[in-house]
């Protein structure tokens, strides 16, 4: 059972992962901390432009899809929407009551990097077994 789960494609989802953190976490931060962007637009900022490096080097690099398919990249842009609300939707709440007391900003930096390790969690199972399905 865990080898269907966990196969080659874990170190380079990672590696992609890596990339796309990069990417993305840093346009979220900075949005969020310096252009004061709110956390749902700094967050989603994030997750389009992650998403769109993720795209291209997940379907080639990690899962290896050669052919074009506007169904994967239609799973995939649902996969990622799907992922980021229930990821973000449960952070926030859940680190808002965890440091309760503790200035927004705090807890909305920690909230974000709560969602970011939900959401890769949930990402990874959704490009495996959706999106880019064999």
């Amino acid at each position: 059972m865990a080898k269907k789960w966990i196969d080659g494609t874990v170190p380079r989802f990672l590696l992609v992962g890596v990339i796309n953190t990069l990417v993305g976490c840093g346009a979220m931060f900075l949005l969020y901390n310096l252009a004061h962007w709110s956390y749902w637009l700094s967050s989603a900022a994030n997750y389009l432009l992650g998403g769109i490096v993720s795209f291209f080097l997940n379907k080639y690099f990690t899962f290896r899809k050669r052919e074009w398919s506007w169904g994967q990249a239609v799973r995939f842009a649902v996969n990622v929407a799907a992922c980021w609300l229930l990821a973000y939707g449960l952070a926030k709440p859940l680190v808002l009551q965890l440091l309760a007391g503790r200035s927004l900003w705090l807890q909305e930096n920690a909230a974000m990097l709560v969602g970011m390790c939900l959401y890769t969690a949930l990402n990874y199972l959704g490009q495996r077994f959706f999106a880019f399905r064999k």
